[in-house]
């Protein structure tokens, strides 16, 4: 059984983040012809267009998209449930799937965080995807650094970021308890 868990948790979890990363590029207004906006596209519009016909955006969130990232954390709680692998009602199903998309959308924004300094460090700037990673975290750095100015060419707004994102975790983990740290 522990085999069949780590396979339906790691395949629903992947294909979770491509969705909030989809939902996440569209928020971000980043630039859908750069090759990784692409693959992302390519591996959400399958299910995500016709969702779109039905579900409008609103305010600049695809609702489709955060629905769709909802259904794929159901679905793979579903699975799990009909393996016997989880024991819960439906109403504790939802909690979890919601539960679990906020949870991995904070880790995409952590890993993708931890990507941009790393590529700041080695790359020289004409990296397609280090436009992207940049697109999509300057919202959450550029308010930070209006409050926190470089400090003699030090950029300490990802750091900060960090911070933040962590005491997130950690204040969501003292209200949801137990539930939000074995999600």
């Amino acid at each position: 059984m522990n085999a069949a868990y780590f396979l339906i948790n790691t395949l629903f979890d992947l294909y979770l983040m491509v969705v909030l990363l989809r939902v996440w590029l569209q928020w971000a207004r980043a630039d859908f012809y750069n090759p990784m906006s692409q693959v992302v596209v390519r591996l959400t519009s399958p299910l995500l267009v016709p969702m779109r016909r039905v579900i409008p955006g609103l305010a600049g969130i695809d609702l489709a998209g955060v629905l769709l990232a909802l259904l794929v954390a159901l679905a793979k709680l579903v699975l799990l449930k009909s393996m016997s692998i989880l024991q819960a009602d439906w109403l504790m199903m939802l909690l979890f799937a919601a539960l679990t998309v906020l949870k991995k959308a904070g880790a995409m924004v952590f890993w993708i965080l931890l990507i941009r300094a790393i590529l700041s460090w080695v790359s020289q700037g004409r990296n397609p995807i280090e436009h992207v990673m940049y697109q999509l975290t300057e919202p959450f750095l550029h308010p930070i650094r209006r409050i926190l100015p470089p400090l003699g060419g030090l950029d300490l707004s990802v750091l900060v970021a960090f911070i933040a994102l962590q005491a997130i975790n950690y204040l969501l983990g003292d209200l949801f308890g137990q539930l939000w740290w074995m999600i």
